[in-house]
C-alpha cells in the first residue's frame, strides 16, 4: 500500500491547482446519464423580423449537456466566448441540486468540479483566433486563475480586467469592494483583437496652434532614458535653435530618441519645433497616430450595477425581474474588442442570466450592418430562461416602452429557442454526430 501511495505521489503535479475531484464528482437524472443529449427546437417560440437576419440562438437547459452537442455542430466555431459563472458566495451556487453552503468544507471543490468540465468544452469551440473573457469575484478568483492556465494554456492568459461596478465603495466596512474581475484567454497566439475607438477627449491633447497643413499635432518629447544600451555617442549631439541660434543636448543620462541623420530629417522637414523654454520637441501628427485606443486593464467607464438594474427596467416595464445582470456598456467593450472586425462572428454565453450579451451584439449588428450571431444557454431555474433571457431577447428585437413611456424601437434580428432533451443511443462520436 505505501509503495502504490508513493508511486501515485509521485504521479501528482508538482505546481498548479489541485482539488479533490472524486467527492465531488457532478450527478446528473438516471435519462441524463444514460442518454445522448440533443436540442429540441420550440417552434411556437421563434422570432423572425426579416428573413435574410442572422438566426441567432436561445438553448433552454443544462449548460454541460448543451455544450456537449456544441462541441458537434460548432466545434472551432465560436470567435468570443463570455460568461458569468456563479460566484460561489454561498448565496447562489447550485450543485447536485443543492445550494452550496459558505461553510461546505468541500465548497471551493464542487465549484472547481463544476467550472471546469465546462471549460474544457468551451476551449474545443474557439477559433484559433477565439477569445474567451469570464467575469469573476474574489471567492475563486485565484482558483479560476490557475485552473485557465491549465486549460488554456498560461502562455495564453492575456490580461485581467478589473471593471468598476459601484460608483462608491459600500460604507458599511473599512474597505469596501466595488469591482470585480474579467480574466480574458485565447486560444493561440495569434489572436484577434480590435482596438477601441478614438474619441474626442482622447484627442483633444492634438491641437494647430501653428496652422500647419499636416493638420492637429502635440508636442512629443524627444529625449529618452539611456538606460539598456541607449545611451550611446550617435544619439548624443547638440540641436540648433533656429530662433534663437542656441544649441540644445539631451537632459543629463539621457539621449536624443534617434540618430543625428534622423533628427537632421525632421528637422528639414518642419517635424521638429521649439518650446518657450527653447528645448526641442517632435511634433508628432493626430492623421499619423493608431487608428483606434488600447484599452486599459481597469474599466471605470462602462456602466455600473445600477444602470443594468435600471436598462432591465425599462425592458420590462419598470419590473426588477433579475439581480445584478451586467451593464450592456461593458457587454459592449468586450464584444467590440472581440468581434468589431469580425461582421460575420459567432459568440457563445453559456451563462446567459438576463441576456445582455445578445442584446449588446444585436446593437451592434443595428449600428454598422454586420451578420454577427450569438448563441445564450441559460438553464431555467426560478424561469430565468422563459421569463427574463427570452423575453428580453424578444424586446429588444421587437422593440419595447422604457419607464419613461417612451417607444424604443426594435433592432431586428431572428432567433431560434431550443431546449436540451435526450435521445436513446450508445455514447459514440458516430451517434453523438447523427
Amino acid at each position: 500500500d505505501v509503495i502504490k501511495e508513493i508511486k501515485k505521489l509521485k504521479k501528482m503535479k508538482k505546481s498548479g491547482i489541485v482539488w479533490d475531484e472524486e467527492k465531488t464528482k457532478e450527478k446528473f437524472d438516471k435519462e441524463s446519464e444514460e442518454k445522448l443529449p440533443v436540442l429540441k427546437e420550440i417552434k411556437n417560440k421563434e422570432i423572425i423580423t426579416k428573413d435574410e437576419f442572422t438566426k441567432n440562438i436561445l438553448i433552454e437547459g443544462d449548460n454541460y449537456h448543451t455544450l456537449s452537442v456544441l462541441n458537434y455542430t460548432h466545434k472551432n466555431s465560436i470567435d468570443l466566448i463570455y460568461i458569468d459563472p456563479p460566484y460561489n458566495t454561498g448565496k447562489e451556487f447550485r450543485y447536485n441540486d443543492k445550494l452550496v453552503d459558505y461553510e461546505d468544507t468541500y465548497r471551493h471543490s464542487k465549484w472547481l468540479s463544476y467550472i471546469n468540465k465546462r471549460l474544457k468544452l468551451a476551449r474545443n469551440l474557439l477559433t484559433k483566433k477565439g477569445v474567451i473573457f469570464i467575469s469573476i469575484d474574489d471567492h475563486e478568483f485565484g482558483n479560476l486563475k490557475l485552473l485557465c492556465n491549465e486549460i488554456f494554456g498560461e502562455e495564453n492568459f492575456l490580461e485581467t480586467i478589473i471593471w468598476k461596478k459601484r460608483a462608491t465603495a459600500p460604507n458599511d466596512r473599512e474597505i469596501g469592494r466595488n469591482h470585480e474581475y474579467i480574466l480574458c484567454y485565447t486560444r493561440s497566439d495569434n489572436y484577434d483583437l480590435t482596438l477601441l475607438p478614438r474619441t474626442e477627449e482622447s484627442d483633444k491633447e492634438y491641437t494647430n496652434p501653428d496652422n500647419d497643413p499636416r493638420g492637429r499635432w502635440r508636442a512629443s518629447d524627444l529625449s529618452a532614458s539611456g538606460k539598456g544600451g541607449r545611451l550611446t555617442q550617435s544619439t548624443i549631439f547638440p540641436i540648433k535653435n533656429s530662433f534663437n541660434d542656441k544649441e540644445y543636448m539631451p537632459p543629463k543620462n539621457k539621449c536624443w530618441l534617434y540618430n543625428k541623420k534622423k533628427i537632421e530629417g525632421f528637422i528639414e522637414d518642419g517635424r521638429i519645433s521649439f518650446r518657450k523654454n527653447g528645448k526641442p520637441f517632435l511634433k508628432r501628427f493626430l492623421n499619423e497616430v493608431r487608428s483606434g485606443l488600447t484599452a486599459p486593464t481597469i474599466w471605470t467607464d462602462v456602466g455600473f450595477s445600477q444602470d443594468s438594474a435600471q436598462e432591465i427596467k425599462d425592458l420590462f416595464g419598470g419590473e426588477t425581474v433579475f439581480e445584478n445582470p451586467k451593464p450592456l456598456k461593458l457587454m459592449r467593450r468586450i464584444c467590440h474588442l472581440a468581434t468589431k472586425n469580425k461582421p460575420n462572428s459567432i459568440t457563445l454565453d453559456f451563462f446567459a442570466g438576463s441576456g445582455t450579451t445578445g442584446h449588446a451584439i444585436l446593437e451592434m449588428n443595428e449600428e454598422d450592418g454586420g451578420n454577427r450571431k450569438f448563441i445564450l444557454c441559460t438553464n431555467n431555474e426560478d424561469n430565468i430562461c422563459t421569463d427574463v433571457c427570452y423575453p428580453r431577447i424578444q424586446n429588444s428585437i421587437k422593440g419595447y416602452t422604457n419607464t419613461k413611456n417612451e417607444k424604443v424601437k426594435g433592432l431586428g434580428g431572428n432567433l431560434k429557442y431550443f431546449k436540451t432533451d435526450f435521445v436513446d443511443g450508445e455514447p459514440t462520436d458516430k451517434n453523438k454526430k447523427k
